[in-house]
């Protein structure tokens, strides 16, 4: 299987697509008027603390207040080790840990989403290749996703003993990418968290409440470090500068990665390669098609996101379970792979074809779940439903790309749909007769678009006789052509 990953950048944005065989699999987007903010550490000022809630909003200088649950708060002092962060404030009052005007270092976890401002955790942490920092905590913790309990040891034991040289007091959670990382990597990012942490002391000794005391990696180094191993075949990157940023971070830290990043100057876009943009496109529909026939429909709102799996045009050739069962199967890998692509978050229901068979059932959410195994993103399942439901959810720290990439549609709002013709009419009648009842007018005229006025010539126009001969009064139509279907106004002629 080859994978590589594509890096779009221009003064206005910079897109990373990551593929595999060719096939987009999940896309970033950033851009330099709406950076992201999760990882930026700030000066926050508690603006207002909420007992009931038992929470508080912190200024950092962005439009909403950001938001603090009491469960993101460490006690700073108690020197409390990883395992033990949950247990040591989950009961501690908000009132008696935070106080209206107070300053504290506070670190992004969630950028704001819709209405809703930046999630905050005082737990900071700062990331490197293999090590993640977290200055408030005094011990190491490792990846859930190294398995090996011998691993997972091997590692504890380097971290520890880079800690003892180092005379730090700051603990490490050693990251998945870390399984077989070498003393001298490690020994390495920890003296590069050390330096940063450093920075972060001075600049926040001098800062201002709201000041950004420390960022994030550009977006394009971030997931070079983030994402690239072994499995990563080629880098292409069409900008000169962010080549050699790249280049020289990979010198820097991961050496063995430096020949696989390649400067792409070719004279196709590099996103029209492997058609991603047009991928891009087919991610912001409701509708995704599979091979077979069948299709999906993705609706994104507010509380969770819907997913239902339909046969469509796959017949099958042997019977309607056999049918029902492939369509479920080949959907389950188009799911896992649609919800990386589109970054869904939160609470997710999908609705499966009903299937009568336990083991086709059983397969089914078997290749589900070996296809969520791939997404970077936690995520938990639950079983098949007595509804035949399926119910999960995938951590959510920004926006979705379709949020991204595009806005609620300004005539239905975001509905997806919009009042008929007719309905409108029938509306317009109504507010004649209000009108009508109100001011003694001899005339009236009635503005609307294209689509209403011509209804009320054609079909309704007996109607709207009738209604001139009730009212005693002249009625106008004029057509309005910014207006849309559902806008109209009544006015005295």
């Amino acid at each position: 299987m080859s994978q590589e990953i594509l890096i779009n950048v221009t003064p206005q944005e910079t897109r990373v697509a990551m593929l595999e065989n060719g096939v987009l699999q999940e896309l970033f987007v950033e851009r330099i008027k709406g950076l992201g903010l999760v990882g930026n550490i700030y000066k926050g000022k508690v603006v207002r603390v909420m007992p009931g809630m038992d929470a508080a909003f912190v200024d950092i200088g962005m439009d909403k207040a950001a938001f603090l649950h009491v469960s993101d708060i460490v006690n700073v002092d108690a020197g409390i080790a990883v395992d033990q962060l949950e247990q040591s404030v989950k009961h501690a009052p908000i009132k008696t840990i935070l106080e209206d005007g107070q300053e504290l270092l506070v670190q992004v976890i969630k950028d704001p989403l819709g209405t809703k401002g930046a999630r905050l955790t005082t737990q900071l942490t700062i990331p490197s290749r293999f090590l993640v920092l977290m200055p408030n905590v005094k011990s190491v913790g490792v990846s859930t996703k190294i398995d090996d309990e011998e691993e997972r040891q091997r590692l504890r034991d380097l971290v520890t003993e880079v800690m003892v040289a180092s005379g730090s007091e700051a603990g490490y959670i050693v990251r998945t990418i870390a399984d077989g990382a070498k003393s001298e990597n490690l020994q390495r990012d920890a003296e590069f968290l050390q330096k940063i942490w450093r920075v972060i002391e001075e600049r926040a000794a001098a800062a201002k409440p709201t000041d950004l005391i420390h960022s994030d990696l550009p977006l394009a180094v971030r997931v070079f470090r983030d994402y690239v191993d072994e499995s990563i075949d080629r880098i292409l990157v069409d900008s000169h500068e962010s080549f050699q940023r790249m280049s020289q971070f990979a010198q820097l830290y991961m050496p063995e990665t430096a020949k696989r990043i390649e400067h792409y100057t070719g004279d196709r876009p590099i996103f029209d390669l492997h058609s991603v943009e047009d991928e891009i496109l087919k991610a912001l529909q409701r509708k995704v098609f599979l091979k077979s026939g069948g299709y999906l429909i993705i609706d994104q709102t507010e509380a969770m996101t819907t997913v239902d799996v339909n046969t469509g045009g796959f017949v099958g050739h042997r019977n309607l379970e056999e049918t029902i069962y492939k369509t479920n199967l080949e959907a389950a890998q188009a799911i896992a792979r649609q919800l990386r692509l589109r970054n869904l978050g939160g609470i997710i229901i999908i609705d499966f074809i009903d299937m009568r068979d336990e083991e086709h059932k059983r397969q089914v959410m078997r290749a589900f779940t070996k296809a969520l195994d791939k997404d970077h993103v936690r995520t938990q399942i639950s079983e098949v439903s007595e509804l035949g439901l399926v119910e999960m959810t995938r951590k959510r720290t920004r926006e979705s790309i379709g949020h991204i990439l595009s806005e609620p549609c300004p005539t239905c709002e975001g509905r997806g749909s919009v009042r008929t013709a007719e309905t409108v009419c029938y509306e317009i009648f109504r507010e004649i007769l209000r009108m009508a009842r109100l001011y003694d007018a001899r005339g009236l005229t009635v503005l609307a678009s294209q689509q209403v006025i011509d209804t009320l010539l054609d079909e309704e126009s007996a109607g709207l006789a009738e209604l001139e001969v009730f009212i005693n009064a002249s009625i106008r139509l004029q057509v309005e052509s910014l207006y849309t279907q559902e806008q109209y106004d009544v006015v005295i002629a």
